[in-house]
Parts: structure tokens; C-alpha cells; sequence
């Protein structure tokens, strides 16, 4: 598999959190207004699962990842 590279529109964050929860190496929140911040732009292979849940479960979509 392609390396991954995650990208996110902080813009349309809601804040909700499950990135961080769900891949808490590659995603955090931001302390100031909790929108996503991203740790690892390309994470390493093992967490590509996590990652890519983390995309699919976002309820606001702002998670794409590139490959």
C-alpha cells in the first residue's frame, strides 16, 4: 500500500472529538477551540486502520485521506 497523507478542513470542524479518541497518535484537539489538529500528516502504516476509521466516523467529513 501507498503511504497515506491526512488532510482536514479545521474549517468545517464541529468538534466533536472522535478523531482524537479513535486515532489519538495522528489526531488531537485544539485546546483553545477543540477543532481537530493534526499530529502525524502522514501516519505510519499500522495506524492507516485507525486513521481511516477515524475519517469514516467524523460527523462533520472533514477528514480526507490522500493517497
Amino acid at each position: 500500500m501507498s503511504p497515506v497523507r491526512v488532510a482536514v478542513d479545521r474549517e468545517r470542524c464541529c468538534a466533536a472529538g472522535m478523531c482524537a479518541l479513535v486515532a489519538p497518535a495522528t489526531f488531537s484537539q485544539d485546546d483553545e477551540d477543540g477543532r481537530v489538529v493534526v499530529l502525524e500528516e502522514r501516519p505510519p502504516e499500522g495506524e492507516r486502520a485507525s486513521v481511516a476509521e477515524a475519517a469514516a466516523i467524523c460527523p462533520c467529513g472533514v477528514i480526507s485521506l490522500l493517497e
